[in-house]
């Protein structure tokens, strides 16, 4: 995402107990007598409390949603392949404020329940620890945002011609169930249909259109892993452009009371060229599609890097002039966050430091200052009080998280050289692919690919209180 004093072992260990909670935690209350429990409420993660669900692992999501906008109504159709992680007499799926009318599981009649935000199912049989089932849930209503005092709102937002879905670290409960946190990535299939006339569009490999009664179908499907957090439902009247990059589909759309030949456009028009400049410094592009979504409501005043098309909102494109560096931002996250995910919040900067130092290296790349001129700058005018590192979950999004993030990637170029630092991004892309990591496994890393030490350098350019000596 782009928006318009702890030491670092310290901040580690809180870090890594907080992640014994978010893959550890289920209920230990209810056991039944015959060893089965209810699957947890809520995954433990500090940053995001009441997101996510204990007791089992999604594998897939199959999605078929209908959404008409003058009634502002989506009815939806979703089956959750998962597998039980622990015997689970009971288990929850993340929704909001929509209305269930039948629950199956493995085909099966469930008995289901709302609490809060929160969809409570009881199968009419207990699923044994290691055992695959798939959940079946039918659901509609008028679907909202998820409103949150210190991180803004996200989710389903209603505009004059249709609807996005985008958010981060909410979103996806607004519109499907869903295990809604980082940890648990999955695929996806998604058709959407909407008005003829409209555009549908989400992640992924489009795939066959089809219409009937005045109404359009549009399909997709993300193949690789997917935090729940990058899936993306756009609609409405778009200028849709497809065609293939570096052997891929790419899909790129612009409002169509946009020109064509406004900066949005001229700014989407590089996006298979700016990714090919990131593959060449961070490894092979991770995903079967590129692409990039641009919207007008005011409401959305960032940038999000919903996986294989970002969404772009309107104020970056506000000058009258392309925006490359928030098209290379969101791009870098393709590798930075969604292919090597986060496993707990607090290790944010994974994900919008390197995305920040993404943008110096274009910036430097594309004829402008350099990487090194940026750094200097940067860290001239940095606040070393705010860690980079469990930022606390208030400055989730703040400039400690980006700049400073960014400056310590430039760091560890410094001390290490040019070939070992780009070995390091290029094996942390290429070991973590597909997978979930924590700084902790970044330090090991690249300590082991640099062959020295690196914990006191990262410590004091990621948590340090003092700026830190220029390498």
């Amino acid at each position: 995402m782009r928006r318009h004093s702890a030491r670092f072992r310290p901040a580690l260990a809180v870090a890594v107990a907080a992640a014994l909670v978010v893959t550890g935690c289920i209920s230990l209350g209810d056991e039944d007598g015959d060893g089965f429990r209810p699957g947890a409420a809520d995954l433990g993660d500090p940053y995001v409390p009441g997101a996510g669900n204990g007791g089992y692992d999604v594998a897939h999501y199959r999605l078929a949603v209908r959404y008409d906008p003058p009634t502002d109504r989506l009815t939806g159709r979703a089956a959750v392949t998962a597998t039980a992680t622990t015997p689970l007499s009971r288990f929850n799926l993340d929704l909001v404020g929509l209305d269930v009318a039948a629950v199956r599981v493995d085909g099966a009649p469930a008995r289901h329940e709302r609490d809060g935000d929160e969809l409570v199912v009881t199968p009419r049989d207990g699923l044994r620890r290691g055992s695959r089932f798939t959940v079946e849930v039918e659901y509609a209503g008028v679907p909202t945002a998820k409103p949150d005092g210190q991180l803004g709102s996200g989710g389903f937002l209603h505009t004059d011609d249709g609807a996005v879905a985008l958010g981060q670290p909410y979103s996806a409960a607004t519109w499907f169930p869903v295990n809604d946190h980082p940890s648990d990535k999955a695929t996806y299939d998604i058709e959407v249909t909407v008005p003829d006339g409209l555009a549908a569009l989400s992640n992924g490999v489009p795939g066959g259109r089809t219409s009937a009664g005045g109404w359009t179908t549009w399909r997709w499907a993300e193949k690789a892993p997917m935090a729940s957090y990058l899936t993306t439902l756009v609609v409405g009247d778009y200028r849709v452009e497809t065609g293939t990059h570096a052997g891929r589909p790419i899909v790129t759309a612009v409002p169509a009371s946009l020109p064509a030949t406004g900066p949005e456009a001229l700014s989407l028009a590089r996006t298979g060229e700016i990714a090919d400049f990131l593959a060449s410094r961070f490894g092979p592009y991770p995903f079967d599609s590129y692409g990039g979504i641009v919207v007008t409501d005011s409401r959305l005043g960032y940038a999000l890097e919903t996986q294989s098309r970002p969404v772009y909102g309107p104020g970056f494109f506000r000058g009258g002039r392309p925006n490359y560096g928030v098209v290379t931002h969101e791009l870098a996250h393709q590798w930075f966050g969604n292919s090597v995910a986060l496993s707990r919040w607090s290790d944010i900067w994974l994900n919008e430091g390197f995305a920040s130092y993404a943008e110096w290296l274009w910036e430097e790349h594309d004829g402008g200052r350099t990487a090194q001129r940026s750094f200097e700058l940067e860290y001239a005018a940095t606040d070393w009080s705010r860690p980079s590192v469990d930022p606390g979950r208030s400055h989730l999004f703040g400039t400690a998280v980006y700049k400073r993030g960014a400056l310590a990637v430039h760091a560890l170029r410094r001390t290490v050289g040019d070939d070992t630092f780009f070995r390091i991004l290029r094996t942390w892309t290429a070991e973590r692919r597909g997978g979930n990591a924590t700084t902790e496994d970044l330090v090991a890393l690249a300590e082991r690919v640099s062959g020295r030490s690196l914990r006191p350098l990262l410590d004091a350019w990621l948590v340090g209180g003092t700026a830190p000596a220029l390498p």
